[in-house]
Order: C-alpha cells, then structure tokens, then sequence
C-alpha cells in the first residue's frame, strides 16, 4: 500500500499573530447576553454607588505674593511706609501656606474639630449648613474625645441628655468643657432635627485638611499662588481657604507688628539713653567755656590776631612820632638862633607842638632879619633872642611830655601784645580738647537725630501695617462635583462589565485544560483537519440521510469530499476511525461517515474492530454472536460475517463478534490482512472503527494495513495533554497518512445558531435546516450548558 502525497489539509494552520476588531467582535458577539447582564449588573451598582458616595466638589482661591525676585516692588510711598515688609520668595511662602501652624488655627478657628452630622439609614451626612449649633472646646489642644453625642436644638436651647442647655453656656460633657454657638452657616428653619457630634484630636483634622491642601504656583513666572482643597461640602472648603488665607495675612502683620513694637521699644530706650549723655556732653561743654573763659575759639583767635595786628601798628606809630621827636628835639638843641627848615612833624598830632615850632620858626628868621639891619645889642634884636630862648625849652618840654606819653603807650600796646600772643599760643589745645568735647556731641547729636527719625518711621510704620500678599479670587467651589464624575463612573461601570466578561470568557477558556479550539489542535499536532462536527443537540446517533440538509449532515458531506485529498479512491479504500480515549465520538464519526458514504450508492462495509468494547452492534441493530473475532479465530467464513444494514442498502456492517481475552493478538494472527483484501476487491470504501490510540495498541496495529487514519478529537473532552505526547511519539505509534476531524463542537456562549469553536470565532449560520433542536432550546438551558461545558 503506498501513502499519498500531502493534501491540501496537510499544510500546518498557523493562527494569526494579530486579532482585529472584527475577529474580537465575532470572538466574543456570541456572550451578548452575558455581557448586558454584566452592564446592566454594572450600570445598578454605579448607580446606588451614586446614590450614597458623599460628591466631593474642589474650591481653589488666587493669592499674589510679593516676590523680589520676579520684580513685584512696592511703590515708593508703599515702600516708605511698610518698612518692616520683608522681601518674600514664592516658594518659602507655599512652605507657609502648607503648614501645620497655619491649619491649625484655622482648624481652631472654624471649630472643625467638632463636626456635627445629621444620621441617615443609608449614610450620615454633615450639619456643617443643616445644623443651628456649632460646638467649641474650651481646650481644643486636650481634647479627650468623644465618639457620638446626641443632641436637637429646639426653641433656641440645645437639648443634650434630657436636659436643655443655652447657647454660649460652658458645659462639661465626659470631661471635656464644650459650649454650643450659633452656627453663622445655618441655611434652614427646622430646629428639632436630631444630630450628633464628636470630638477628634485637632492633630487628626489638621493633618487631614494639610494633606488635602494642594498649593502651587500658576506658573514659573509668575508670583500666583493657586490654592486647591476638595471637601464635600462647598462651603466649608471656601470658608477653610478664606480662612487660611486669613491666617496667613494675619500672621504676615503680626510678625511686622511684633517686629516694628520691638524696634520702637528699642528705639525709646536708646533716646533715653542718648538724651542723657548728650546732655552730660552738652554740660562738659558749657563747663569748659566756663572755665576757658571761651564763647567761639575761632572767633576769639581772629580778634586777637586783629588785635596784636592793630597794636603792633600803633607801635610803630608811636616810634615813628619818637623818631619826629627826637629829631624835632635834635633840631631845637642844635639850634644856635640860626634860622633853619623845621622838621616835619609827621605822625605827631599835638599841636602846641607844632605852634612851637612855628613860633620858633618865625622868631628865627625875624631874628636873622634883624641881625642884618640891626645892631647886636639892639634891644629888638635882644628881645628877639629872649622870646627865642624861651621858646626852646616849653617845645622841649613839650617834647618830653609827649615822649613819656608814648613811650608808656608803647610799652602799654607791648603788653598786651604779649599777652594777645601767649593766649594765641594757648588757643591750639584748647581747640583741640573743644574739639574732641564737641565731637562726642556731635555724635550724639547725630544719633539722636536717627532715633528720633526713627521713632517717628516706626510709629508710622506700626500704624500703616499692610500684607505682603493680595487675594486675586477668593476662595469659590466647583460648580459640579470632581468626584465622583456620573458619565465616567457609569462608563467605568460598563466598561468593568465588559472587562469582567471578556476575563471570565478568556479565563474560563485558558484554565480549560481540554482541546477548544481548532488552534488547540494545530499548536500540539502538524495532522491536518479534514472537518468538524456540530455537537448534536437531540442526541441521535444517525444523524444524516437522504434528504437531510442540516449542518452536521454537510459536515459529513465536507469529511466525504476531503477524503479525495487524502488519497482515497477505487484503488486506496481502508479508513481506520480512531482517537485518544473513549467517549470522543469515533463510533458516532464511523457510523456516519459510512452512512453518507452509502449515500453516494458506492458499497460501504463498516467494521467494528473495538473488540473491547464494541458499540456498532446496538446501533445497527446487528448480531454481534458472530463476527471479526470469530473470523480471526478461524470458526467462521469471509462472507458468513457481513450484514446488511438497515440504514442504507449499499451500506454494509461487520460486527465485532464475541469479545475475545487477546484482542491485540488475535488480530496479529494474519487473517485481518486476508480479510482487508477480500473486502478490497467487494466494496468500495471500507471503515474501521477500532479502540483509541492511549489505552491500547490495536490501531497502532491496524493502521498498517490502511491507507488513511481518521484520528477523532472531541470539542471540550479531549486533554490537550495526550495530543502534546501523541505529537512527541508520533514515530511511534505510526499512524498511516493521519487526519483529524474535530468533533462535538458546541456554540460559543448564547448564539442560537452555527459553533464557535473552530478556529476560535462563531461561524455564521448553517445552510438549509438549522442544528437539530437548537431552535427549540431555552435561554436557561444555554446558560446551563455554557456553565457545564
């Protein structure tokens, strides 16, 4: 027997690397019902996770900083009068912002550590608006805690254990000393609405509102600093970042304050004391004038150089008028009566002097006249001399008045001089230790001038204090809550429906350790696949006839038609029907594979060499008393063991015959072969339906004596497994020119008509009859059968 070359079906089917949308689609369209009942399931739970998810709404607010770096200045007048503003970097302000001093003051402030909730039967929800009171701990920084306390407002009086309490009345509740004050957010008129509050750790809350706090720049250019917080309730997140912001600015004055109270109280101090050295240096000043008999050094040294200037002059005036006296003296001495020229009295202002010497002058040339008409003892002549010599002495005495005068005006003007010149010389020290007096003055008048200055800037400073920062936009919350997002958490819904649909398909299908898809069967084996067979929902084991245009009898049609391509014809006739284990379906393959065999009026003989366990016989209604082990033990004939069937004329069935202890060796006796060439040469297809390939060795046997060998594998039954060392030891178990024909393929999920699992997608709808029963088929019992499978 010689085996044909390859077939078509040969070929080895390589799946495709990728999946498009349209092969996921055919993939998984077939699951719809699963799939809405997982949206629909999604779609409830995304509305009551809707309906009682607290919405939490985001409130930003802009503050604008003061930043030297990113040329924000003052104006001058701003600037001359914030002298204590510091220059402020955006990013150490963030720090500030995000601090845990400035939240808890603000905690403190907003009295958030005393939330008061109004109960529901689903959720409790906050009284931040709904509550009249709001309640404040004397201590918050000792809070002991307090988990739930009931209370209701009615009539203006909070009620609190049965007994009433006023509003503003310090009250002792497990041992921590709360009061009620009026809630200024309080929205509604109602005010027996039972509620509760309790009492947390103010560290708890600030670390919770610090961490939610989200406070960044708008840009890198910018000095913005865009402040973020997400709350529940809209209003108290505007009335946290209002306040925080509050603080801040708050905190900003206090520090100039406290800086500018500090610098006047330092200032104040100082005045005092330079007020009392300048007074002590003041008072070594007038002390030392006093003293120096000094009013103005420089003054004083200038008149006294005037002075010693002036006398000095008048000096050498007086010894200039000695000098004229002197000579005016020589001249009056040297005289002997002779007229002569009278020195110049220049400089000399008596003048008796200078009528002296002009009634010398005269009587000296009256005498020289009358000397020469007159004789010498004339008495005119006599007289003249007399009047002369009288004369002489009254100039000389004249003269030595005023020489005495002079001289002790001279000697006077000396005096002083010296005196004028040993106070000069005294001058420069005195100057000097003035000086070093009057510069410590100076300098502390200088400094008292500052403070003074000072003193007047700070209190100007103190009483114009302005924030380095300005709110741009306050504090306002979204309009719609961030979260949760109705269209994305319904989405997410659906999505998560389909997710879970598509992993428990997927998942379902991977952990199936069973073939269920024709890939299964290509990824362990290189067979080729001749065809594959609907499940057959009734159960019949006949399922094709004349006449019959269902998809499992064209199935069989399509087998009939490949079996050309595996070199089946008039002269290669034997088909061994075999598979792994039992329950694949090989019987049910054999019998209608041969039946539509017949159909096509060639002779058809179906053997039933399972001799273990046979199960032709029943079907065919045949006597199984005689058979293929009664021939091979020799105590029947060829021809006495054929039977015609009731099934088709043309189709012919020989029984397995009583059940022998060897059937492995019963068949290696040599009268199989002889029995194969006699059926050869009367029928035209003969079919063997053997025992499976794992368990024993008798198609291992037979295969050797037929042309092809049809190897059954079983939609969800066959382990993928037995196919991995089926392939591994495929040289040897032998199987002659093998083929395999995927059988009991079941619909992929909820689809009514067609299979799904041949090359892993839903085909479409068969032609002529739909599969058997499947219109009749509940929904119920799809699930049941999709969960079962």
């Amino acid at each position: 027997m010689q085996t044909n070359q390859l077939s078509p079906f040969s070929q080895e089917y390589k799946p495709k690397e990728e999946e498009g949308l349209s092969e996921l689609v055919e993939k998984y369209l077939p699951w719809w019902p699963l799939f809405v009942a997982l949206m629909l399931l999604g779609g409830i739970c995304a509305y009551i996770y809707l309906r009682y998810t607290i919405p939490v709404y985001e409130v930003t607010a802009n503050l604008l900083v003061k930043d030297e770096k990113k040329g924000i200045n003052s104006a001058d007048i701003m600037e001359s009068l914030d002298l204590f503003g510091s220059k402020k970097i955006v990013e150490n302000e963030i720090e500030v912002l995000k601090s845990r001093t400035l939240m808890k003051e603000v905690v403190q402030n907003l009295h958030l550590y005393a939330p008061v909730m109004e109960e529901g039967r689903v959720k409790d929800v906050s009284g931040y608006l709904a509550s009249p009171v709001l309640v404040q701990v004397k201590d918050p920084a000792h809070i002991n805690g307090i988990i739930k306390e009931y209370f209701y407002v009615k009539n203006g009086k909070v009620v609190l254990d049965s007994k009433e309490y006023n509003l503003d009345t310090w009250i002792v509740v497990d041992s921590d000393t709360i009061r009620f004050v009026k809630n200024p957010n309080y929205r509604q008129s109602k005010e027996d609405k039972p509620f509760y509050f309790s009492l947390v750790d103010v560290k708890r809350v600030v670390n919770s509102y610090a961490s939610a706090l989200i406070v960044s720049p708008t840009s890198k250019q910018a000095t913005v600093i865009n402040l973020k917080l997400k709350d529940p309730i809209p209003k108290r997140g505007e009335d946290v970042l209002n306040e925080l912001i509050q603080v801040y600015n708050r905190a900003a004055i206090e520090d100039k304050n406290k800086l500018a109270a500090n610098t006047l109280a330092f200032v104040e101090e100082r005045l005092h004391f330079v007020v009392n050295e300048l007074d002590s240096v003041e008072g070594a000043i007038q002390r030392y004038k006093t003293q120096k008999g000094i009013v103005n050094i420089s003054e004083q040294g200038r008149l006294f150089l005037e002075s010693v200037e002036s006398n000095d002059q008048k000096v050498a005036e007086m010894n200039m008028q000695l000098a004229v006296l002197d000579q005016v003296e020589q001249y009056v001495r040297s005289k002997a009566g002779a007229a002569g020229v009278v020195p110049s009295t220049l400089g000399v202002n008596d003048p008796v002097l200078s009528q002296l010497l002009q009634r010398l002058y005269e009587l000296e040339v009256q005498y020289e006249k009358l000397k020469k008409t007159t004789a010498e003892g004339n008495y005119v002549l006599v007289s003249v001399q007399d009047q002369i010599e009288k004369v002489k002495p009254s100039i000389l005495e004249n003269i030595q008045n005023q020489r005495r005068s002079l001289n002790a005006g001279r000697n006077n003007l000396t005096g002083v001089s010296n005196q004028y010149a040993s106070v000069l010389k005294t001058l420069p020290q005195k100057e000097r230790e003035l000086l070093e007096i009057s510069r410590q003055q100076s300098i502390k008048n200088n400094i008292y001038t500052f403070l003074l200055q000072k003193r007047e800037e700070t209190a100007l400073s103190f009483a114009s204090t302005v924030a380095d920062s300005r709110i741009v936009d306050v504090a306002e919350a979204s309009l719609a809550p961030i979260s949760p997002k109705r269209s994305v958490v319904y989405l997410g819904a659906i999505a998560a429906g389909l997710v879970i649909g598509i992993g428990f398909i997927s998942f379902k299908e991977i952990i199936n350790r069973n073939v269920l898809f024709r890939n299964d069967i290509v990824k362990y084996l290189s067979w080729p696949i001749i065809g594959e067979v609907a499940h057959d929902l009734k159960g019949q084991e006949i399922v094709i006839g004349n006449g019959e245009r269902h998809v499992i009898a064209e199935q069989f049609r399509q087998i009939r038609s490949s079996l050309a391509y595996l070199g089946i014809n008039q002269h290669r006739k034997t088909i061994l029907i075999t598979s792994t284990i039992s329950g694949e379906g090989k019987t049910f393959i054999a019998a209608n594979l041969a039946t539509s065999l017949a159909l096509t009026d060639k002779k058809v003989v179906l053997l039933e060499l399972d001799l273990r366990k046979p199960k032709l016989s029943p079907l065919f209604k045949a006597d199984s008393t005689i058979g293929i082990s009664s021939y091979l033990v020799g105590a029947v004939g060829m021809g006495e063991i054929i039977q015609r069937t009731d099934v088709n004329e043309n189709l012919f069935f020989i029984s397995s015959g009583p059940i022998p202890p060897n059937p492995s060796e019963l068949i290696l006796n040599g009268r199989m072969s002889e029995l194969l060439t006699f059926l050869e040469q009367e029928f035209d297809y003969i079919l063997i339906d053997t025992a499976p390939i794992a368990p024993v060795t008798d198609a291992s046997i037979l295969t050797k004596l037929c042309h092809t060998t049809l190897y059954v594998v079983r939609h969800g039954y066959t382990p993928k497994s037995i196919l991995k060392k089926l392939d591994e030891n495929k040289n040897v178990t032998g199987l002659k020119n093998p083929a395999v024909i995927f059988n009991g393929l079941k619909s992929r999920g909820f689809q009514k008509y067609g299979y799904g699992y041949g090359y892993g997608y839903s085909y479409g709808y068969g032609y002529g009859n739909d599969i058997q029963g499947s219109k009749n088929k509940t929904l119920l019992q799809k699930i049941l059968s999709f969960f079962t499978l």
